[in-house]
């Protein structure tokens, strides 16, 4: 008489996979953290896992919770962890650091222990740069963004300077836990009163644009949202996490109009206020300055995220191209803003598609830092000021254009990441194929 085998794979003790499941949970923790799509976060932790030698792993991610749990068929329980990642934190030197963590762990340089410490101590090791030089990648960000936009250096040098401090204070409220809406909510009045005081003071000069302060300091209060983690998200059928992502995009985005509004309410009781600035001027020379602009703020982005040296050129390199191809696009052709944004974040897209094929510069760095003079600052300022001055309607359309050129970003960049990205093995194929046992 022939005995069957149990089916299901043959596991290591108990002990084993509780430390590989840990350090799987912690490693996705970091990722999501830091703004990484449920994807791209649950891919990591399965090769991970198999790396450690728990090849039948499944990962669940519902917005602020990790599950995993180690199948081992029919000769013991299953084990199961979940965490919750209650907590935002934009760290590019930590999220490269885990990266290379994982790519030592697949070559078998590192088993799981040796890992876990390594990682310990990546998680814990404190900020590469301090305080105050993120403010100033904040601060360099909007000022690189007015110049992109067609500001005059002491337009620049304003937004500048109300972006600092608007940075300081959010640190301030964060610590005191307000809630990030807010914070948003006191980011936009900052904004926009500010520059108002500046504008009544006569800092500016006539012939500059001062909404163009407002503008990109709504571009520095919108790069820190997961837009495109979002679309990812819904586009990879993590429809849960991507609804939670969006709510949390609203909300804030709601919070940052209200801010706003306030502000510009504000300067008309006391009769200023901050007209809309016109268009961006063509021409070759305007041209290389909004690229070199772009690349700067691109840059400055990554700062602000606390990069190394090495990630900054890669940013800034991104950013350049995106907008250079933006900027192409709308002056060499018919093509709309919402398209040619799309266009550009294709661009991007590739880029980071490659970076996963060996680069040495953690992917999201491109990304997020590649998108971000794309942002519809500009537009979203626009339409808040009809909101609060001109009427219900014409604001509405003019919010609705700056969403879908957010929409587009994000769905540009994800489309470009798919075309250029490494061949991903079937999750189906490599789970039947690790559960296959032969027959006695």
């Amino acid at each position: 008489m022939q005995l069957l085998r149990p089916l299901g794979p043959q596991v290591p003790d108990d002990a084993h996979v509780q430390q590989v499941l840990d350090l799987c949970m912690r490693v996705g923790e970091v990722l999501l953290s830091a703004g990484e799509s449920a994807d791209e976060t649950t891919e990591t932790m399965l090769r991970m896992a198999a790396a450690c030698g728990l090849s039948t792993v499944d990962v669940d991610i519902t917005f602020t919770s990790i599950t995993i749990c180690c199948h081992r068929g029919m000769a013991a329980a299953p084990v199961t962890s979940m965490r919750l990642v209650r907590y935002r934190s934009l760290d590019l030197t930590r999220l490269a650091e885990v990266a290379a963590i994982v790519e030592r762990v697949e070559r078998a340089e590192l088993d799981a222990e040796q890992a876990a410490v390594v990682l310990t101590d990546a998680v814990s090791a404190p900020h590469p740069y301090p305080r105050w030089v993120a403010t100033v990648g904040w601060a360099s960000l909007a000022a690189s963004i007015a110049l992109l936009l067609g500001a005059a250096p002491i337009t620049a040098l304003a937004a500048f300077v109300v972006t600092a401090l608007i940075d300081r204070i959010g640190r301030l409220l964060n610590r005191w836990g307000l809630p990030p809406f807010f914070q948003q909510v006191v980011g936009g009045v900052v904004a926009t009163g500010s520059t108002l005081a500046l504008f009544a003071a006569g800092v500016f000069p006539p012939g500059t644009q001062p909404s163009l302060v407002v503008a990109a300091s709504i571009t520095v209060l919108l790069s820190g949202l997961s837009v495109v983690g979002s679309v990812q998200d819904a586009i990879s059928s993590y429809f849960v996490t991507s609804a939670g992502r969006a709510a949390e995009i609203l909300l804030l985005s709601a919070g940052l109009l209200t801010g706003v509004v306030l502000g510009l309410k504000i300067g008309l009781a006391f009769g200023i206020t901050l007209e809309v600035a016109g268009p961006l001027s063509a021409g070759s020379g305007r041209f290389s300055v909004a690229v070199l602009a772009a690349a700067a703020g691109a840059a400055a982005f990554s700062l602000a995220g606390y990069a190394r040296p090495r990630p900054l050129l890669a940013a800034g390199i991104a950013g350049a191209a995106g907008w250079g191809t933006y900027g192409a696009l709308t002056q060499l052709t018919a093509i709309g803003p919402v398209a040619a944004t799309g266009i550009a974040a294709i661009v991007v897209g590739i880029a980071t598609g490659l970076l996963r094929r060996g680069g040495r510069v953690a992917p999201l760095v491109v990304t997020l830092a590649g998108i971000t003079p794309l942002l519809p600052g500009l537009t979203a300022y626009r339409g808040f000021y009809q909101l609060a001055v001109e009427g219900l309607a014409e604001g509405l359309v003019t919010v609705t254009l700056a969403l879908a050129i957010g929409l587009a970003l994000a769905a540009g960049v994800t489309l470009g990441d798919f075309i250029a990205r490494p061949a991903r093995p079937n999750r189906s194929v490599v789970a039947s194929t690790a559960n296959e046992q032969p027959r006695q």
